[in-house]
């Protein structure tokens, strides 16, 4: 099989897949900007308040000038941008924009992926519109886009998931980029290793080291040698700097935990203060169980404590429920790892579905709590 081709098989027939990477244009800041035009043009971040140990959820690309990304301290933001204005987000706004969006996609497929409010593949396939231009379709979803939500939106054309997310990120914003299958050898021949999903900060430093800068680097590596370095990753390094990818659209994505977590104003000074605080954490931990308890069953419970030096633990034990007991126990012995004061307590369970049909709401996945749901803005990044 040619490199890079994802294929799937109907009627004993092999065809070749088309997939369509859809990544809203700074999303939250978007719809912000779309709702008070006297915004735009200004550095705009939307996130927790810079006072009460904030994060920025999103920004414009204005603020992005400034250093800004997702994920920084909305202190720290606020420094690299005095004039920086930080807008408390409005989750049922958002989730109306998304709806609305979605609803453009299901005019072209049913295969839909979601990986947030505002991110989705589409497996267009099977689409008859445009003659099965994947290319035009993908500029019709923009235009529509435009026109119904006020928002502009990025789309990366391609035989795969992997090479569609990285052509979605090529021409932002208001952009798309197609990777056809005669020029999947030479795109990912130049691209840089750092581009590739799950490749962090030690990966990265990793491959410095080693010379390894592009995918064209990697692909002088055997399979053993790639094993040798970066172990079990090594395996999955052999077939993305070859640009392979045969994961499939999915429209299904199953539960994997659900938890609530809090960063105080003031650190939590000691085991009784850290204590006291979970036992405030567990009613709410209860009320997000309700929306899940007929689909998912408790395999774990778990407890997360950053402490003041940002050094993060999680502590968890089998479990069948929510015993308090069970929760202040591990509570105890994370603190015990650090015996210091803590700025961050979560507490959670691992669940798995209660039948093989039981799966989630996209739009509430604790595992991307943050960026779905943002029911914790004033919670600090890492």
């Amino acid at each position: 099989m040619e490199a890079g081709l994802a294929t799937a098989t109907e009627n004993g027939q092999t065809r070749q897949r088309k997939i369509i990477h859809c990544d809203c244009d700074c999303f939250y800041a978007s719809i912000e900007m779309r709702d008070n035009p006297a915004l735009v043009g200004k550095p705009i971040a939307v996130g927790g308040s810079p006072e009460r140990r904030g994060v920025v959820a999103t920004c414009n690309y204005e603020a992005r000038e400034f250093g800004i990304h997702s994920a920084m301290a909305s202190a720290t933001a606020r420094r690299l941008c005095p004039d920086l204005i930080i807008i408390r987000p409005d989750m049922e706004k958002y989730r109306v924009a998304s709806q609305q969006i979605h609803t453009v996609f299901n005019r072209y497929t049913e295969l839909i992926e979601p990986l947030s409010l505002d991110e989705a593949y589409l497996d267009v396939s099977d689409c008859a519109a445009f003659e099965g231009s994947a290319t035009r379709i993908a500029s019709a979803i923009r235009e529509e886009v435009r026109e119904l939500v006020g928002i502009t939106l990025s789309a990366g054309i391609a035989p795969n998931k992997f090479l569609a997310k990285i052509a979605s990120d090529w021409n932002k914003p208001d952009g798309q980029f197609v990777v056809l299958p005669s020029e999947i050898a030479d795109f990912v021949d130049k691209l840089p290793v750092k581009k590739l999903h799950g490749v962090g900060k030690v990966t990265a430093k990793k491959m410095q080291r080693l010379k390894l800068h592009t995918c064209a680097d990697l692909r002088r590596l055997t399979p053993q040698q790639l094993s040798e370095h970066f172990g079990s990753f090594g395996e999955r390094l052999y077939e993305l700097s070859r640009g392979n990818d045969n994961r499939p659209v999915s429209t299904e994505r199953i539960r994997k935990s659900v938890s609530v977590e809090n960063t105080y104003d003031t650190d939590l000074p000691d085991i009784d203060t850290c204590r006291a605080a979970l036992i405030e954490l567990l009613p709410k931990l209860a009320k997000r169980l309700e929306k899940v308890e007929a689909e998912s069953v408790i395999r774990k419970q778990f407890v997360k404590l950053k402490f003041h030096d940002f050094v993060t633990t999680t502590v968890e034990m089998l479990s069948r429920d929510t015993n308090p007991d069970n929760f202040l126990t591990l509570c105890e012995q994370g603190f015990a790892r650090g015996e210091r004061a803590v700025r961050l307590l979560g507490v959670g369970v691992r669940v798995e579905p209660s039948s093989p049909n039981a799966l989630s709401d996209p739009t509430y996945d604790s595992d991307k709590q943050l960026p779905l749901a943002l029911s914790q803005c004033d919670t600090e990044a890492p």
